[in-house]
């Protein structure tokens, strides 16, 4: 995997936990929540980034390098533990990002503490059931299918994890998905209740969808941005799921321009 230098990697114990996070760059704090398939490396996305504000990556409980919540069993526990470890980081008002299933984490953060947040950005967010389609049901395929299915660039996928990724990375994979599985699988990645408590959330918002994601569909974005009383979408022409790999430079000055406005 395709991957630069970290300033520092370090551990935070949260509710009985050890996570792992990962970051670099100096500025406004910016949290990024990762997709479902994981975040092993530090990705050009991340240091694109970087280069405007101090960027942490933690991995979600039981995904990567961070310990398992045997007792875990939702969405919103993950909320709440990345609400505490926030504050065992020491961040003030950071801007969060979101991207995929870590975009479902983030705007269940923002119904929790809107005041908290200096802007909130959502990137092919689940979390809400799509007005039109479905969510992609990755239990059908196994994870390389699925990230393939969420690229337009196919050339993204051998970039990001090479010709035919390794052992390690293929475990983890199995890994990070029944950990999804066992928080998001019923109803299937999203919440009855999100879009309701939406509405509260004043925080400055940016929702980013690509126009050829083929596993959340648009519509989701759509809705994401109705419900979100200060929100505005962003539609990223050609873009499948997985903008952070494939469309890197570009979503990072969207997020960029926004939280720095």
């Amino acid at each position: 995997m395709s991957t630069v230098s970290v300033e520092q990697e370090g551990t935070v114990q949260v509710a009985g936990l050890t996570l792992q996070y990962r970051q670099s760059g100096t500025g406004e704090p910016l949290l990024v929540l990762h997709h479902d398939i994981g975040s092993p490396a530090w990705l050009p996305f991340y240091e694109q980034l970087a280069q405007r504000f101090t960027v942490r990556v933690p991995s979600h409980p039981g995904y990567d390098g961070s310990e398992r919540p045997e007792w875990m069993r939702s969405v919103w526990d993950l909320a709440v533990v990345y609400q505490c470890a926030i504050r065992a980081l020491g961040i003030e008002h950071p801007a969060l990002v979101g991207l995929g299933f870590g975009g479902w984490v983030a705007a269940e953060m923002a119904t929790m503490a809107p005041g908290r947040f200096r802007r909130l950005v959502l990137v092919g967010a689940m979390g809400i059931h799509p007005p039109a389609g479905e969510i992609f049901d990755q239990a059908l395929v196994n994870t390389q299918v699925y990230i393939h299915t969420g690229l337009q660039d196919a050339n993204a996928f051998e970039a990001a994890f090479g010709v035919e990724p390794s052992v390690d990375q293929l475990e983890q994979w199995e890994i990070n998905r029944e950990m999804t599985f066992r928080i998001a699988w019923l109803p299937y990645m999203y919440s009855q209740t999100l879009p309701y408590l939406l509405a509260c959330v004043d925080t400055p918002a940016l929702v980013v969808w690509g126009d050829q994601d083929r596993i959340v569909p648009l519509s989701a974005g759509e809705r994401y941005a109705e419900v979100l009383p200060n929100a505005r979408l962003e539609i990223v022409r050609g873009g499948g799921h997985f903008l952070d790999l494939e469309r890197p430079d570009e979503l990072a000055m969207l997020i960029a321009r926004f939280c720095e406005s």
